[in-house]
């Protein structure tokens, strides 16, 4: 009996030591990519993915000229070649368009999209057509249509119904997990014909609980890593829904970073701050790491081993390349090659890694 509440401890019991030192990354971000359009520009980018033909798909805030400010459809999702140059836009004026999130690529390169503002994922095949649809809108016609409040405790979350979704992957079965999200604070599962299967997860601080469920991968294992972003941590399931272990990101920032937006954290604040996973990528097989981004502030990636030791370090807050601010999705086709969504400052930046000559430097 001692031995199982020892093993049950060491699995729960958050880290009590920051990991001070990590090896920072060189890295070169690739100018002006991608190519827009004349005329053409990007709103807040929210996600970005990747391929097996290296194209890329950009979900950015943009087209937000229509409707009230509080009502806009801020949502356009975008594909470019491996070289950045644009090709088409997919599902303009889609009826789920409302505030984008995140997109991802399944393993057979359909295309996911997952839009907070109206409470729906979309799937479409490669020709860009919707084949399959998660969750439903709020109708326009609705009397008292306005968005979604947040009372604490949430109203109880109904099967097959979102609210302000935020990430999605899928196991090796073809079993389909959505974080969902803002408000319910869960992860809901789909079996791979897209049956409602299960949900776990309320919300709040204890083990298996969640305050922001904002990103989802899972491994060749079919482990599911989630980003609990303000509980600062990423916590390990298995495919019921098992909590298998929790890990957080405790590098101190550099001291003369300051925030892009606001006050510089501190403190606190600052502590909360620190390594909250705002995104996550995870490589392919057969070596797998994750890639792990703030949010606006401190701004830096991680690279981080399925196990939680944190690998090495890129960027700071800022708005120069190399620098970021709310990384808000990562793409990872390779250890070498990683794409960075940020919201705060309106791109898309293409890194090129080279941990052939990463040095290791204490934080400043």
């Amino acid at each position: 009996m001692k031995k199982c509440l020892l093993a049950l401890f060491v699995l729960l019991a958050p880290p009590v030591f920051a990991q001070q030192s990590v090896p920072e990354i060189p890295f070169d971000s690739v100018p002006d990519f991608p190519k827009l359009p004349p005329g053409m520009n990007l709103g807040e980018v929210a996600g970005v993915a990747v391929n097996s033909k290296g194209h890329v798909f950009v979900f950015t805030r943009s087209n937000s000229a229509q409707g009230p400010a509080y009502g806009a459809s801020a949502a356009q999702l975008l594909e470019f070649g491996p070289k950045g140059e644009y090709l088409r836009e997919i599902g303009k004026g889609l009826y789920a368009w409302s505030e984008a999130h995140s997109v991802r690529v399944d393993k057979d390169d359909n295309i996911w999209a997952i839009d907070k503002g109206s409470d729906m994922i979309i799937k479409f095949n490669i020709a860009g057509r919707v084949i399959m649809v998660f969750g439903r809108r709020k109708e326009a016609a609705d009397e008292g249509a306005k968005p979604w409040e947040h009372p604490d405790p949430p109203l109880p979350a109904v099967d097959g119904l979102f609210r302000q979704p935020t990430d999605v992957t899928w196991d090796s079965e073809g079993n389909i997990y959505i974080t969902d999200g803002y408000v319910n604070s869960r992860v809901a599962k789909y079996d791979k014909n897209g049956d409602w299967a299960m949900s776990w997860g309320t919300k709040g601080t204890a083990p298996g609980q969640f305050r922001i469920p904002h990103a989802i991968v899972a491994d060749r294992n079919n482990n599911l890593y989630v980003g609990d972003r303000t509980n600062h941590r990423i916590q390990v399931f298995d495919t019921e829904g098992k909590l298998l272990r929790m890990f957080t990101i405790d590098v101190p920032p550099d001291p003369t970073s300051r925030a892009v937006n606001g006050n510089t954290p501190t403190g606190a604040r600052l502590a909360e701050v620190i390594g909250a996973p705002n995104s996550i990528c995870i490589t392919p097989s057969p070596t797998q790491v994750l890639f792990v981004g703030e949010s606006t502030f401190p701004g830096r990636i991680f690279k981080v081993s399925l196990d939680g030791k944190v690998l090495g370090v890129m960027g700071r807050s800022g708005r120069q390349l190399k620098q970021f601010s709310g990384a808000h999705q990562l793409a990872c086709p390779s250890e070498t090659e990683v794409y960075a969504a940020e919201t705060s400052n309106w791109r898309v930046q293409k890194l090129i890694l080279h941990p052939q000559t990463q040095t290791s430097s204490a934080s400043r």
